[in-house]
């Protein structure tokens, strides 16, 4: 798996350099531009597509001027939801979505990716802290299902 350092937002937009606004939706693409990786912010009335050469794009809103600053739940109560969604048959996508952020976190490391019995593209993960290793199923979330699951982790596992 590869890992980028991504840079923070730039509080303007890429296409027309207006700055940001508090609480103003806006766009943000991470696009290959020779051998790097460049982030950029559209405000939403210039984003259009995704622009050539992306390779991964989300929506998201600018902090309020007296926002607090959020923080993620510790790394221990990220592994035990994970560990409690192990068996929920229904949540497996939010199992993947929680597995690929505690990648990106380095709660745990991806070691390889096999195949279940099934079929199923499995990521095989491991964590240094507990010395366990973990198994979850690649299971992309429907595109309705987006929003609710970053709505889920966002109650369970952000704190002000």
């Amino acid at each position: 798996m590869l890992d980028f350092e991504i840079q923070r937002c730039t509080r303007k937009c890429f296409a027309s350099e207006r700055e940001l606004r508090p609480g103003e939706t806006y766009f943000s693409a991470l696009v290959q531009h020779g051998a790097e990786i460049q982030r950029r912010d559209y405000a939403a009335e210039a984003w259009t597509d995704p622009p050539e050469g992306t390779i991964g794009w989300w929506k998201s809103q600018m902090p309020g001027a007296g926002a607090k600053k959020m923080h993620w739940a510790p790394n221990d109560v990220m592994l035990h939801y994970f560990e409690q969604l192990a068996d929920v048959a229904d949540k497996q996508d939010v199992r993947y979505v929680l597995a690929l952020l505690m990648i990106r976190r380095r709660v745990v490391r991806q070691e390889h990716t096999e195949t279940d019995e099934r079929g199923n593209e499995v990521l095989v993960l491991f964590c240094p802290r507990n010395e366990q290793e973990y198994r979850a199923v690649v299971a992309l979330p429907a595109a309705e299902r987006v929003q609710e699951i970053q709505n889920e982790l966002a109650r369970l596992l952000y704190a002000q």
